[in-house]
C-alpha cells in the first residue's frame, strides 16, 4: 500500500468526524508534508511522539466553526504512475486557494516555493 496516500486518507476521515487528532505511523516524508501543512495553516499542530518502532506522527486538525480547514486532498504522484513537473509546468491549484506540495532535489516545498526557486520535481499532493 501506498503509505502516503494512508496518511492523507486519516486526515480526511478523521476530518469527515470532526475528530481533534489523528495519529499516523513515522516517516521523515510524511512528517515533512505534516509540517508544510502547519505552515500553511491547514492544520494546527504536526508532533512526532514515541520512540523505535513504535514512533507516529500526532496531527492536530484545525476546524473553523465545526468546518475542517481541509475541504479536499488528493494525492497526485502514486506509486504505479509517478507524476513529475518541470518549474514551468506548476501551475496555483485552485486559483491560489490551494496548495500543491513537491518534492524536489532541495526537499519539500509548496508550489509557490518551487516557482520562486525555478525547481521542478515529483507532485506528491494537492490541498485546498
Amino acid at each position: 500500500m501506498d503509505p502516503i496516500a494512508d496518511m492523507l486518507t486519516s486526515i480526511r476521515n478523521a476530518q469527515a468526524v470532526l475528530q481533534k487528532t489523528v495519529n499516523v505511523p513515522f516517516s521523515r516524508l510524511k512528517f515533512g508534508i505534516a509540517k508544510i501543512l502547519e505552515r500553511e495553516g491547514f492544520i494546527e499542530k504536526a508532533e512526532r511522539r514515541g520512540r523505535g518502532v513504535k514512533k507516529v506522527i500526532e496531527i492536530r486538525l484545525k476546524y473553523e466553526d465545526k468546518k475542517p480547514a481541509i475541504s479536499g486532498i488528493r494525492r497526485i504522484s502514486k506509486q504505479g504512475q509517478r507524476i513529475y513537473l518541470a518549474a514551468n509546468e506548476i501551475h496555483p491549484v485552485r486559483s491560489g486557494y490551494g496548495i500543491l506540495i513537491i518534492s524536489t532535489s532541495k526537499g519539500l516545498m509548496t508550489d509557490k516555493e518551487a516557482r520562486k526557486l525555478k525547481i521542478g520535481g515529483e507532485a506528491i499532493c494537492e490541498v485546498w
